[in-house]
């Protein structure tokens, strides 16, 4: 009998083995799963963290089943949605325990699903090295593969220096450090008085809910909107970031107008194997592409708002560079609301050259932000803005294939896309107003003076001391600091490398590359510290998923290896 291990049990390898099921191999084979977390939804979507905590995803745009748009090799085996298998309210937000539930009962499904020749054991163990064909536990077993994949999830890292000073300055002085973490891992039970939040994204959200609400407070809402009624327990959270504003709110809406065919312009196949800068030749075509999702939802979806038939726009569109005098002559021409066009640099960085006197000015000032925003991503009005989202997705899982990813271009995605829940930022506002959170700005400093946390930014004169500093940000993964053992393992004996960003370097089949450059014969790795990493675990149905795609091609790799 053959046999496959997995190291790691979460989405991934739940989506791995059902594209193996899919296959239907005829050769006997013994899968074994690693992980000390549960199978399917594994350490980051374990059932075992607070209900408090929600998904930043609609449970209609959740899938782990292929539908009619997918267009790899394997056979479609379609399924429920999160929404379908729960039958909840399309457009909300869930808590993450439920998507926990949700991926356990998909492996559970996916293991009924497996031919007779297959079995599968689940090892809750942790994975400590991999030698050869080996995969040494800690419950001091071991088990040999014919094939190993690492599906190891999300990593942590092992501390960067400044993190170690800043952790050591508080153990000196009686202060509270919290490092990059993932929040539902974080002890957070040292936090109180005055408190620094570094960072304005996803995690930040996480935070600001288990120190508030998760310590008694609670919300009510009245004529006035939402109002937060403290529990005395939540400290004070200073929060800041490079931006100083927090990620755009998720959009509650659907398209008003045709669904745009993506990709348009950037189609990554067209610039393989050219020579390639991202800003000068990759980001302007990435750039048109968005904006083509922007527009085309903006003319087919809400033709009162524009000057000209859509099919005129189109083929002027189309004809010109996006950072282009003509491009914005067209957009001025066609498009009269300045509120209805798109500027990337504007949204990127929109507190630039923005100063304030004092620091209860700009909390003002960032409070009406943010209802702007919550308003402008309710609002169908404002649509086009799904539509660039679309097509943000559409640039996103194309690019990984193409060359490694940019810094700030998967922040950038991240801020626009990636979001959290409208109600979330009504949160933050109530917060706000109840001076519980108060806003550092852009450009955000930190020092670590005396006895205290020192913080302030670029858009106001103020200085905050605080007893506490928390990094609110998942911890940034490379392999030469990677605090995983089997990764630790194999790059102590060259099995393994990186690229220019860290990330473990894989063929585009997801085998692994060695330092000489060579490809591994038995051993794949696959996820978010892979060079594949644009892959996410699980996706929005009729998008053809890249995951899918990667699973469906993974899984055949991992068979022809076998024998099948």
């Amino acid at each position: 009998m053959r046999s496959l291990v997995v190291i790691g049990g979460g989405p991934r390898a739940a989506g791995l083995l059902e594209r193996i099921a899919a296959q239907s191999p005829a050769l006997p084979l013994a899968v074994h799963v690693v992980d000390p977390f549960p199978p399917g939804a594994g350490r980051v979507w374990r059932h075992a963290q607070s209900p408090l905590l929600r998904m930043n995803s609609m449970a209609e745009d959740v899938t782990v089943f292929t539908d009619d748009s997918f267009d790899g090799e394997g056979p479609i085996r379609p399924g429920p949605s999160l929404a379908d298998w729960i039958d909840i309210d399309p457009t909300s937000f869930p808590s993450r325990q439920v998507q926990s539930r949700y991926l356990e009962w998909f492996f559970g499904h996916v293991r009924k699903s497996l031919p007779p020749n297959i079995s599968v054991t689940v090892h809750q163990a942790t994975a400590l090295k991999v030698v050869g064909n080996w995969v040494w536990l800690d419950n001091g077993t071991s088990l040999r593969g014919d094939v190993v994949v690492l599906a190891l999830g999300h990593l942590d890292a092992d501390p960067e220096p400044e993190h170690r000073k800043l952790a050591e300055h508080a153990s000196e002085h009686g202060l509270v450090y919290v490092p990059p973490l993932y929040s539902a891992d974080a002890d957070l039970s040292a936090v109180h008085g005055d408190v620094v939040l570094r960072g304005f994204g996803l995690a930040f959200i996480d935070l600001m809910v288990l120190l508030t609400e998760g310590r008694g407070g609670r919300y009510v809402r009245g004529p006035e909107g939402l109002t937060y009624l403290p529990s005395g327990a939540e400290p004070t959270l200073y929060v800041g970031s490079r931006r100083g504003v927090p990620y755009h709110s998720k959009t509650g809406y659907r398209l008003q107008g045709t669904r745009p065919s993506l990709p348009h312009f950037f189609v990554a196949g067209e610039l393989q194997g050219q020579e390639l800068d991202f800003r000068a030749d990759v980001w302007p075509l990435m750039a048109k592409e968005i904006a083509w999702g922007h527009y085309h939802e903006l003319f087919t979806g809400h033709p009162g708002l524009v000057r000209m038939p859509f099919v005129e726009f189109a083929a002027s569109f189309t004809a010109l560079p996006w950072y282009s005098e003509e491009m914005r002559e067209l957009e001025l021409l066609a498009v009269p609301d300045p509120a209805d066009r798109i500027d990337f640099e504007r949204l990127d960085r929109p507190l630039t050259g923005v100063t304030f006197g004092t620091a209860e000015e700009f909390q003002e000032h960032l409070r009406s932000y943010v209802e702007a925003d919550v308003a402008r991503r309710s609002d169908p009005r404002h649509s086009a803005d799904l539509g660039a989202f679309l097509a943000l997705l559409s640039v996103y899982g194309q690019l990984a294939g193409l060359m490694p990813f940019d810094g700030w271009w998967h922040g950038y995605f991240s801020y626009l896309a990636s979001g959290p829940p409208p109600d979330r930022l009504e949160e933050l506002l109530a917060l706000s107003r109840a001076g519980i959170v108060k806003f550092l700005g852009a450009d955000m400093w930190v020092e670590a003076e005396d006895d205290a946390f020192v913080a302030g930014s670029a858009t106001t004169p103020e200085v905050v001391r605080a007893n506490g500093l928390i990094e609110a940000r998942l911890p940034t993964h490379s392999l030469s600091r990677t605090a995983d053992p089997v990764l630790r393992s194999l790059r102590a004996v060259g099995n393994v490398s990186e690229d220019a960003a860290g990330l473990v370097r894989v063929s585009p089949a997801g085998r692994l590359i060695n330092e000489a450059g060579d490809e591994d014969p038995v051993r794949f790795a696959v996820g978010p510290y892979t060079t594949g990493k644009a892959y996410a675990a699980f996706a929005r149905p009729n998008t053809n998923a890249p995951a899918f795609r990667q699973n469906d091609l993974l899984a055949r790799e991992i068979l022809k290896v076998l024998g099948d």
